[in-house]
């Protein structure tokens, strides 16, 4: 029977104190810049996916304490092209938003199946670069999202 992925998923922007903010390019997708991003398993708390997606997308070790859940979440329509890995008739997917501050850009180790290269931009660049509405927009609050770090 084939596994469906869930269309619940995260948003982890990794960024730093001064606003740098780590982006990773699709490898189905060149030109497509995006935080890391993940959907959750079977029985899986988000913290626990948000914690599990950035490991695998970055190699960056994090703790729960780490992570900032924005208690945020976004609903979208699924891309045509990517609708084949979710159950028939599953077009929306919503994901949740959550932050990590370190304490500086850093070299990461991306999964090179689903990433071609990785870069640290300031807040507005990286927010223009994204390909996703709800990424940009997480990006835009950083800024204000800053005090609970």
């Amino acid at each position: 029977m084939k596994q469906y992925k869930r269309p619940v998923s995260v948003l982890v922007v990794i960024h730093t104190r001064d606003l740098q903010v780590l982006l990773l390019e699709r490898a189905t997708h060149a030109g497509y810049w995006q935080s890391v991003t993940g959907s959750q398993e079977e029985g899986e708390p988000l913290l626990t996916t948000a914690i599990r997606e950035v490991g695998e997308e970055t190699g960056i070790k994090v703790l729960a304490e780490g992570l900032v859940d924005w208690q945020l979440s976004n609903r979208y329509e699924i891309f045509a092209e990517w609708r084949h890995r979710y159950a028939p008739g599953v077009l929306h997917n919503t994901e949740h938003v959550f932050s990590l501050l370190l304490p500086a850009a850093q070299p990461v180790t991306i999964a090179a199946e689903e990433h071609l290269r990785y870069c640290w931009l300031p807040w507005r660049e990286a927010a223009a670069k994204c390909f996703s509405w709800s990424n940009r927009d997480a990006i835009l609050m950083l800024p204000e999202r800053m005090s609970e770090h």
